[in-house]
């Protein structure tokens, strides 16, 4: 079956941008390592087009729950492995491509004891692996700096020391434990929303989502991985939902490829190193009108393409890819 019938099998998460990844990367073949599995579209899209592997690699338990009503089908060309994709390059090596679509998954977000939306209420959780500290842990234990440090520099909140301030005095009266909660707190430092306009809360609980999941953390690690990975001639995709993991990855592929320029005309050269990546297109691929209208999630996706040279992988620093940075401290 062609990956493009696929697209209208009955799955829970709509792949974004899944008809000009595919298109991208074309042929597929050799062996993928779909790095956030989910729902399994790309990985469902890669096997079909043509792949003779795919190792779908996902943090969360429940993804692989879910993929057992189908996963048969393939026999040993789908390889589940639970694991985060911060260390892919330990799941496979010599691969012919990454895959990585850096959104939160719907069935994440539909169930209410996931504590992802405000839209139902259920405990402040947000753990991907369901394991470790909790958002509910996370507010209860950090200073207000550190609140509000998450807020700005995660979220792109720009009212987050009135939110981490309200937030501190909401807890000092009671824990805030639940999603309802944490979202009626916000609301009440923030104007009412106009028509079209995200729920108040939104910012907020993206930034608390990164900051439990160590999103931009596994980001950069993951791409550092996936450089490793691949072989020559290797294509790494990346879809990314907002301008943070989009400067990150673009700046990664810039870095890597010897696009990136001087920052500073005055400062020495910097020694010329072979790139490690060629890239697809300078400019990031969004969705066209036909997916916008079948999919409005995808209006703020964005994916980008690498192809993997023969130069060795090397260091680079987090912070000039974008990465934002904190120093956290708890009370």
């Amino acid at each position: 079956m062609a990956a493009a019938e696929r697209l209208d099998d009955p799955v829970p998460h709509i792949p974004v941008l899944l008809r000009p990844l595919i298109a991208a990367v074309a042929p597929v073949t050799g062996v993928w390592l779909d790095g956030t599995f989910g729902a399994g579209g790309y990985t469902r899209a890669l096997l079909d087009a043509g792949a003779a592997r795919v190792i779908a690699v996902d943090r969360d338990p429940l993804a692989f729950e879910m993929a057992a009503a189908w996963a048969g089908q393939y026999g040993d060309r789908l390889v589940m492995r639970q694991g985060v994709f911060s260390t892919l390059d330990a799941y496979g090596s010599d691969l012919d491509g990454v895959v990585l679509d850096l959104g939160v998954s719907s069935m994440q977000l539909d169930e209410a004891d996931r504590g992802f939306s405000f839209m139902k209420d259920g405990p402040l959780d947000m753990r991907m692996s369901q394991q470790g500290p909790s958002a509910a842990d996370l507010i209860a234990q950090s200073s207000e700096e550190t609140l509000a440090d998450i807020l700005f520099h995660y979220g792109e909140e720009r009212a987050s020391r009135r939110i981490a301030r309200a937030i501190t005095r909401a807890r000092a009266e009671a824990p805030v434990t639940t999603t309802l909660r944490l979202a009626e707190i916000v609301e009440g430092c923030l104007p009412r929303p106009k028509p079209g306009q995200s729920h108040p809360a939104t910012r907020s609980f993206q930034a608390l989502r990164i900051a439990v999941n160590d999103e931009y953390g596994e980001l950069f690690e993951g791409l550092m991985a996936a450089e490793r990975a691949l072989k020559p001639g290797g294509k790494l995709a990346v879809v990314t939902f907002h301008s943070i993991e989009d400067r990150m990855v673009k700046r990664f592929f810039q870095a890597r490829a010897g696009t990136a320029g001087r920052a500073n005309r005055y400062a020495p050269l910097a020694e010329e190193v072979a790139p490690q990546f060629t890239l697809k297109s300078r400019k990031a691929i969004g969705p066209d009108p036909q997916e916008l209208a079948e999919n409005p999630r995808a209006r703020s996706a964005k994916l980008r393409v690498g192809i993997r040279t023969d130069a060795a992988p090397g260091p680079i620093d987090p912070k000039s890819i974008g990465m934002p940075v904190l120093e956290v401290s708890r009370r």
